[in-house]
């Protein structure tokens, strides 16, 4: 009986709009790690199609867009990329790719000619120019290429 009204109380709650979540983590968001693809496709020839097969994505959840200058994406062995003049829009992903190639809205270079993530176990972080940390993404598998953070 204390369920079934326990129950009652939440659903009224929820629909008359008290059980909300804060009001500042609804509305701010976050710019984190949104996929690591560690093992490119084909063979590993290191080819600019090849190390741009590699590629960790970031996304721009928040409600505004956010200068990313600074900014910086390492592996754990601190191989690292360092966003220079980059806004990346509200509600937008960026790819970074390991190769080469020119940089747009949606896909950033690292112009790298070796591979950066490793094809069975490797940790991203994500770091605001002042160094704090934004947001880590950890893989260890060999059965998949690619992890959703």
């Amino acid at each position: 009986m204390l369920r079934a009204r326990t129950l009652a109380a939440l659903t009224a709650a929820a629909a008359s709009g008290i059980l909300l979540l804060p009001a500042q983590a609804q509305a701010a968001g976050s710019v984190h790690l949104y996929k690591i693809w560690y093992d490119s496709p084909g063979t590993d020839n290191r080819s600019t199609a090849s190390l741009n097969g590699e590629y960790v994505q970031i996304r721009n959840t928040t409600g505004a867009a956010v200068n990313l200058r600074g900014w910086t994406l390492t592996d754990a062995a601190n191989h690292k990329y360092t966003f220079g003049n980059f806004t990346l829009g509200k509600g937008k992903i960026v790819t970074v790719r390991t190769g080469r190639g020119t940089n747009t809205a949606a896909n950033v270079y690292q112009n790298r000619g070796a591979y950066v993530w490793n094809n069975d176990r490797d940790t991203a972080t994500l770091r605001k120019s002042n160094g704090a940390s934004v947001d880590t993404c950890a893989y260890n598998s060999t059965r998949v290429d690619y992890k959703w953070c």
